[in-house]
């Protein structure tokens, strides 16, 4: 018969942090976990409401170093667990859930004229202070008969899904376009993004007319300058 493991080093494992077993579970498979990676897949089903918990007794210690009264103050009574939802559940979930389920249409059409779709609105936050990043976004295409066709709408959740991470602008803008190509094949794609930073807005310099500017152009984009400065005269936008 296999020897059992000593009954302390089992209630050691047991009792060992949800975080802990995740981070184990990346290390065992040689996968980092920076803070624009998807993680989803080292997460069982039901880990996510433990981590939950995890996060607002963290984030409860956050709160006491900070000498806020969460006690008696009746504003801050359930703020660990309003920030701990808050990040696992919205502003970070691209970090914890699968990629969204996209259906794809072979290209019967044959489509192969620019398309252009945005202005999507998108929200992260930036990875150095955990500030809103709060933006737009706009993608271009340019199929062809083999491109793989999607809703419009699916732009949008590709975009939400990668934004929904700590991130930095310039990452997250080619994060988006290795995705939408990955899935579509399209002979050229274009992704450009206009965003502020509330890192530059609420501290720092607090210049509350900052606006970032970047683009990834791939394909055909990439190679012809008519078709480039076609897709940029079309997107309207403020910078």
């Amino acid at each position: 018969m296999p020897k059992r493991a000593p009954m302390t080093e089992l209630v050691t494992k047991e009792r060992a942090p949800i975080s802990v077993q995740i981070r184990e579970r990346l290390a065992a498979a040689r996968k980092r976990y920076h803070a624009n990676d998807n993680i989803a897949d080292f997460i069982k089903p039901g880990e996510l409401e433990l981590l939950l918990d995890e996060v607002e007794g963290k984030m409860k210690g956050v709160l006491d170093s900070l000498v806020i009264d969460t006690v008696s103050d009746h504003n801050t009574n359930d703020t660990a667990r309003r920030v701990a939802k808050m990040y696992l559940n919205e502003v970070f979930r691209g970090r914890y859930v699968p990629q969204p389920a996209i259906t794809e249409f072979p290209n019967f059409a044959h489509l192969n004229e620019l398309m252009i779709v945005g202005p999507i609105t998108v929200r992260s936050a930036c990875s150095h202070h955990f500030c809103p990043v709060i933006g737009k976004v706009w993608i271009g295409v340019l199929p062809n008969e083999n491109t793989n066709v999607i809703g419009l709408s699916k732009y949008a959740r590709l975009a939400e899904w990668i934004m929904g991470r700590p991130q930095i602008q310039e990452e997250a803008v080619v994060q988006l376009a290795d995705l939408i190509q990955e899935r579509t094949q399209p002979d050229g794609l274009a992704v450009v993004m206009e965003a502020t930073h509330f890192c530059m807005s609420w501290r720092g310099v607090k210049d509350s007319d900052n606006l970032m500017i970047n683009s990834v152009m791939r394909g055909s984009f990439l190679k012809d300058p008519d078709l480039r400065r076609e897709f940029l005269s079309l997107i309207p936008r403020k910078g």
